[in-house]
């Protein structure tokens, strides 16, 4: 009879069971759609530390070393055209697109333990070094301030697009290091030609077309 009791029992349990999990499988899926499979939707986490300024191509970075015996006079780099700076010791190594704070870190864990037991690490950025220039055949030439990722088109869209007078398919890019780099804006529209990223400290310079 005991046995029998229990086969009577089962088909209830079994029943009983989806019924209870259902809310708890609805709460689940729901809260999982709106962050994990919906893409325009992002995630609280990442959207504070897409919120910090990144460390870009064409910043100077201010690196201060304290907290151990020696004192160390604060280190002044600027950022290559490949994203990387050199340190004593720990070498070259890419900083670009990192935060200040996650710099800080990185810097902290390749002296510690290796070289030092204990180190503060404090990496500034100059501010001052965030602007780019467009000049010559735009409407409004002069200094922008450089307020994230930007492409050359967009500069020259931001600066006032194009004169009337402007030569489109001579452009000039000058990064902050020197380097130049000759773009055919109508390529890029195109999508013939990539459009080139620009970075703080870089110049872009559009030619007079000749009549």
């Amino acid at each position: 009879m005991f046995t029998s009791s229990l086969l009577k029992l089962k088909p209830v349990a079994s029943l009983c069971l989806p019924l209870l999990l259902t809310p708890v499988l609805l709460s689940l899926g729901l809260t999982g759609c709106s962050t994990m499979d919906d893409p325009t939707v992002m995630d609280p986490q990442e959207q504070i530390t897409n919120s910090i300024p990144r460390i870009t191509i064409g910043d100077t970075v201010t690196i201060t070393l304290s907290g151990i015996a020696d004192n160390i006079a604060p280190y002044e780099k600027p950022i290559t055209d490949d994203g990387t700076i050199t340190m004593p010791d720990i070498g070259r190594f890419q900083a670009a697109g990192r935060t200040p704070g996650q710099l800080e870190d990185y810097i902290h864990d390749q002296y510690v333990p290796r070289f030092y037991t204990h180190l503060n690490v404090t990496v500034k950025t100059s501010n001052d070094n965030r602007v780019y220039f467009v000049r010559g055949e735009v409407k409004s030439p002069g200094r922008l301030v450089y307020v994230g990722p930007i492409t050359v088109t967009k500069a020259i869209t931001s600066a006032g697009d194009f004169t009337d007078f402007a030569n489109h398919t001579k452009i000039t890019l000058i990064r902050a290091s020197g380097k130049r780099y000759h773009l055919n804006c109508n390529r890029i529209l195109e999508g013939k030609d990539p459009d080139p990223p620009v970075y703080p400290g870089d110049q872009i310079e559009v030619k007079r077309r000749i009549l």
